[in-house]
Formats: C-alpha cells, structure tokens, sequence
C-alpha cells in the first residue's frame, strides 16, 4: 500500500441536512482491501489518482468483506487519534454501459447464436473497445447471421478496429480475407492513420494488400519512392 502523508481531507457536509462528523470520500477505484489488517487503499477521485490508506472501524468490517479492487465507493472517514477511520461504505453502481457491455461480451460466447447474435448488434451500438478482438472472432463465427452483425459492428467502431484487421488482410480464407478489406474501406478516413503505421512493420505481401486497400480508398502515393516508404503520401 502507497504512503499517504501527502493527501489532505476536505470536510463535505450534506446539502440542506444535518453536518455529520467525518469526511466524505469519493474513490475512483478501491486499490486494495486488507482484512487482516482491517485497512484499505483507494484511489481518490478528486485528488488526481492520489491514494491513501484508511483503517476500518469495527463496525464497517462487514462492509469491508464487500468491498473488491477495482470497485468504486463513498467512504466516510472521520479522524482518531490522529488516524483516517473509515466508519461506512456505500459502493458506486458501476457504469450502465460498461455493465451491459459486460453481459454483451460474455453474451458473445454463449452456445446459443441468436444470443450471440444480439451482442454482436449491441456491443456495434456501445462502441466500446474491448469489443474488438471478441468482434474480430465472431467473423469466424458458424453462423452466418452471427458473422454479418460482427461486420455491421466493427464498422460502427470505426478507426478503433482496424489494427485488428490488418492482419486478416493476409488470411488464407478468402471470406474473412474479404470482410476484413470490406471493413477497413468502409470504415474510410478514421483508417488511414493505422493502415499507414502497419506499414511499418509489414511484410512484403501484407504491405501490398496494405496498399492496395488505401488505393480503393483513394489513397495513393505520389511516386513508386512513396509506396515503399512507411507512411503512405495522401492524393
């Protein structure tokens, strides 16, 4: 746990009540939680990703017990004896889109394809990116309905999905050779950036397939100098 000496408290009273004792804390996250030691660690919301430590009162041990790393939570600390006593916790509900961005991932893998189906559609509509790589999977997918929303959705996601894509560019499957070109050129603009950064690192036949996206596109290098060099001269 990190050393908290540095990290002032600011007293909150609550608005139009009664001023209770103590101090509210509005944490990012919970670092860690120490039953042993009946400490915690949290990252404080107001205080630029500062952290302190907190001993626990015996009377907020059993919320404690419901308290994880990474939750959010309102702390309310008060001073004794010259320590920050956290004497209640109320956790924060988790972000409704990252919860049903949650379900919709796991709901990806489900064995019954209409439900992966729907979270293929919804995680296109959340446009969150750790939906990529599971998007890029389903293209694989056995069912075809499956595949077309992974498509539709990857799409949605705009410039995010394309450096996944580059290397289906070279797959010996002409279907998800084809989806993954199809995407990129549909994407447009937002795509240039990474085509052009894989280039870089590209092999001679990925490079090619590279290029020859960015020329569907309407992306060409001015001279032949141009098509081998890294980045890609705009028209």
């Amino acid at each position: 746990m990190a050393d908290d000496t540095t990290v002032k408290l600011i007293q909150i009273g609550l608005k139009g009540g009664e001023k209770k004792d103590g101090f509210n804390l509005v944490t990012e996250r919970v670092i860690a939680v120490n039953l042993e030691t009946k400490q915690l660690e949290v990252e404080l919301l107001a205080y630029d990703g500062k952290t302190t430590i907190l001993d626990v009162a015996e009377e907020a041990l059993e919320d404690l017990r419901q308290l994880k790393a990474g939750d959010g939570a309102t702390i309310r600390v008060v001073e004794e004896g010259g320590k920050r006593v956290a004497k209640s916790f109320r956790i924060r509900a988790k972000d409704p889109h990252a919860a049903r961005a949650d379900a919709m991932l796991l709901d990806l893998k489900d064995p019954h394809w209409l439900n992966r189906k729907y979270a293929a559609e919804v995680l296109g509509e959340l446009k969150d990116p750790r939906a990529v790589d599971p998007l890029v999977h389903a293209l694989t997918d056995e069912v075809g309905d499956v595949r077309q929303r992974a498509y539709d959705s990857l799409i949605k996601l705009g410039g995010v999905s394309v450096p996944a894509l580059i290397p289906l560019l070279v797959s010996e499957e002409d279907e998800i050779r084809q989806s993954a070109a199809e995407i990129i050129r549909k994407v447009g603009k937002p795509a240039v950036e990474p085509l052009a950064t894989a280039l870089t690192d590209a092999d001679d036949r990925l490079k090619t397939r590279i290029l020859k996206v960015l020329d569907r596109m309407g992306y060409k290098p001015k001279t032949k100098d141009d098509a081998a060099a890294v980045l890609p001269r705009l028209a």
